[in-house]
């Protein structure tokens, strides 16, 4: 099992993943979002630059943001820096699209985008669709090294749903998902061997699936409505709040979408959204304000157990392992840690020295 963080990209906070490194952290995760964070490839440049081990990567980025040539040059100008410690994360894009007021990539742009990304990272020719029209397009100049191509960067999809999950398992080298949970991984899992099958081809004994989620570790008698718990985990119980209300809405408010772990608050937090004082066409900037980053004080109310324990890995180390044990046993092989930014550097902590010691 192989440990990752996910960090929120700031350019004056990018020595978190020299810390990460230290404790023992296998993967740094950074994430493509130009509405709430620093762009993430001048944060990815200086983590590489400054890191030793740890393979560092976006985590992850969608068609909607960058043209395909341009993620492909950016991923392949941080391979110079960082030599086969590179990876790239491909999604259709959640808040980083929703945040620019569109919609996520379809499943389709997602799989026409990949193609070209990763020949081009091969090295390759490769038909470039732009604006109707379709180009022949090839990396240059590769001599004067530039770029990277020659130590490969392996390219992860990541995917909650079934369409996607395929592709993941048709085409690429991993695949990461936002669940913790084993008896929905292992409907993932079906799903990504069947997109293997239907791309002729078994899944790949180094394919790399990883789960993100939060954790906390809990002390001795501690309760999980302690204000510690609640600050280390708040963020990230509220961001999968959030998807659940943007996928509640496009399925036309349909209550069976709605996780069970939600059920208690979600009148509650519909109230709240609609109450919101911008119109409903810009209320994507309050619903996802602090964003895997902050809690917003007024959702505090909705970080009980409940939600707490749907969302996140909580409980004492021996919990804590067991649970990852039993997603290792479904085929995980990594996970990826996403808490509340001003709480970063203890819960890596409190991982580093609990949880990750019981895998190696």
């Amino acid at each position: 099992m192989q440990f990752g963080i996910m960090m929120d990209p700031h350019i004056d906070r990018w020595d978190l993943a020299r810390y990460a490194e230290e404790l023992g952290f296998d993967r740094v995760n950074v994430p493509d979002s130009e509405m709430i964070w620093s762009d993430p490839y001048p944060v990815l440049a200086l983590v590489a630059a400054n890191t030793k081990r740890i393979r560092i990567g976006t985590g992850v980025t969608s068609p909607e943001l960058r043209i395909a040539p341009v993620t492909a040059c950016a991923n392949a100008t941080i391979n110079q820096i960082a030599p086969g410690r590179v990876f790239l994360g491909l999604g259709t894009g959640h808040t980083s699209v929703r945040l620019l007021g569109r919609k996520p990539a379809s499943v389709a742009r997602l799989e026409e985008y990949f193609k070209v990304v990763r020949a081009l990272l091969d090295g390759e020719e490769v038909n470039y669709p732009d604006r109707g029209e379709t180009r022949l397009i090839k990396f240059m100049h590769r001599d004067r090294r530039y770029i990277n191509l020659e130590d490969r960067i392996p390219i992860f999809i990541a995917a909650n749903g079934p369409k996607a999950i395929r592709i993941a398992g048709r085409y690429a080298d991993g695949w990461t998902t936002a669940t913790k949970m084993p008896e929905i991984g292992q409907r993932y899992f079906r799903e990504l061997h069947e997109g293997a099958r239907s791309g002729g081809r078994e899944l790949p004994a180094g394919f790399y699936a990883s789960f993100q989620t939060c954790a906390c570790v809990l002390r001795p008698g501690e309760k999980l409505d302690s204000d510690r718990v609640i600050d280390e985990v708040g963020s990230y119980v509220t961001t999968i709040l959030h998807l659940s209300y943007e996928v509640w809405q496009a399925s036309g408010r349909k209550n069976e979408t709605v996780p069970a772990f939600f059920r208690n608050i979600w009148e509650d937090y519909v109230k709240r959204v609609a109450g919101f004082s911008l119109p409903p066409e810009a209320r994507f900037r309050q619903i996802h304000d602090g964003h895997s980053t902050f809690l917003q004080p007024e959702e505090r109310r909705f970080i009980i157990p409940e939600t707490i324990r749907g969302t996140c890995l909580i409980g004492e180390p021996d919990e804590i392992i067991a649970h990852i044990r039993a997603m290792e046993a479904v085929g995980f092989k990594g996970l990826n840690l996403l808490p509340s930014a001003d709480c970063q550097r203890k819960v890596y902590r409190d991982f580093a020295e609990h949880i990750i010691p019981a895998f190696r």
